[in-house]
């Protein structure tokens, strides 16, 4: 079965403590793996404002992460990920090749940079 390269990003309910926050992501992690997924990166953003208010709350702690699935698996995984009480949001993009050529020259730090820093020129004062 082919696996594609996904990329998740959840947001969690705020009012809950560091362990509950934990414990949900691995309980995302386990579904992830026990449905033959294999997760490549994950990082926690922590808490962050909202662009708008989601069931009142206007901050959430973010996760993004990075894995590998059968897409026959994905609806399964957004079931889960619907039905959770403590999840306000949640997406799945699929990386095409060109997504996934980006993400590795970002994962290798080859990205080329898109503004060159500006040297401001000093003046000297004449008297």
């Amino acid at each position: 079965m082919k696996k594609n390269f996904y990329e998740l990003t959840y947001i969690i309910n705020p009012v809950l403590d560091d362990e509950k926050f934990s414990e949900i992501a691995g309980q995302i992690n386990k579904l992830i793996e026990d449905n033959d997924g294999e997760i490549v990166d994950l990082d926690e953003w922590g808490l962050r404002k909202l662009a708008y208010d989601i069931n009142g709350k206007s901050n959430g702690y973010f996760v993004n992460m990075y894995f590998k699935a059968a897409s026959e698996v994905i609806p399964t995984i957004e079931r889960n990920l619907r039905i959770n009480e403590d999840l306000l949001r949640y997406l799945t993009l699929r990386y095409d090749p060109k997504m996934l050529r980006y993400y590795d020259k970002k994962q290798k730090g080859e990205l080329p940079s898109v503004f060159e820093p500006v040297e401001e020129e000093q003046t000297e004062e004449e008297d």
